[in-house]
């Protein structure tokens, strides 16, 4: 009975993001536990590798390839979502991302744009989202924030005030849509995926960014899939306007930039 409660047969999820890392790993558990997804990205062969995995599970898969930064793209989501799979039950905000840089070469423009990528497409697709999650009886949020956004390291003014603000979004998000619809969102670490590939192929930095994390590894896409599963499914149904920090235990950065004193 308790893994019954994992299952969400039946569902319709949207995953942006879901070509790769986190959001490829997301939306297969997702497939996995039954429901059918909707997979965003901007690369078609990382979205129809992923949406062939999510029909060996006997699911269903639609592609679309997109440009989230465009507002109009991530509303024709949910369209797409309902005209192909019948609704939306669960939306996974997991596009996102933006390459540190020193403060005095980071712009307001800079600024903004890694605001909209990783706060405003977020906004819009819950947005568009939920009047038909509100039709079908309720839904799941998460969204995919990190950990530098509560934690302070040199470089990081713009992505790390993004994912501040796209974690306390997540919490008046929840305030606004309880009960019928849940949203929380997920606070991660230094995983495992393409965005670290520096990271990855140079040993000095890997056991770097191990060594300041006291749980001593990297994370991996499904530390982070089985969190979004978890707070999509009816197991997490107590909890809502939460951020969970699945980050290996860290509590201050875990790679030292370099960027010199002014």
């Amino acid at each position: 009975m308790v893994l019954e409660r994992f299952r969400i047969d039946g569902q319709v999820a949207i995953v942006t993001g879901a070509g790769r890392g986190i959001g490829a790993a997301s939306a297969l558990a997702l497939a996995e536990a039954g429901a059918d997804i909707v997979l965003a990205a901007r690369t078609k062969d990382q979205l129809d590798a992923v949406a062939e995995q999510v029909r060996a599970h006997g699911r269903r898969a639609v592609v679309v390839p997109t440009d989230v930064n465009e507002n109009a793209n991530v509303e024709a989501l949910v369209a797409t979502a309902v005209e192909e799979l019948g609704g939306v039950d669960i939306v996974v905000n997991n596009a996102g991302g933006t390459a540190p840089r020193p403060f005095l070469d980071t712009s307001a423009g800079f600024i903004e744009r890694s605001f909209h990528f990783n706060v405003t497409t977020a906004f819009v697709l819950t947005k568009a989202a939920v009047p038909v999650m509100l039709e079908r009886g309720g839904g799941s949020v998460v969204n995919i924030s990190s950990a530098i956004g509560r934690l302070r390291d040199r470089g990081f003014v713009a992505y790390g005030t993004a994912k501040g603000a796209l974690s306390h979004m997540t919490r008046l998000m929840a305030a606004d849509l309880a009960p019928k619809i849940r949203v929380n969102g997920i606070a991660v670490g230094s995983i495992a995926t393409s965005a670290l590939e520096t990271v990855l192929t140079d040993d000095d930095i890997r056991n770097q960014m191990i060594d300041g994390t006291p749980l001593k590894r990297l994370g991996e896409p499904d530390d982070i899939a089985l969190g979004v599963l978890y707070l999509s499914s009816p197991a997490s149904s107590f909890i809502t306007g939460k951020l969970f920090e699945i980050d290996g235990g860290l509590e201050e950065a875990n790679l030292a930039l370099g960027l010199p004193d002014l």
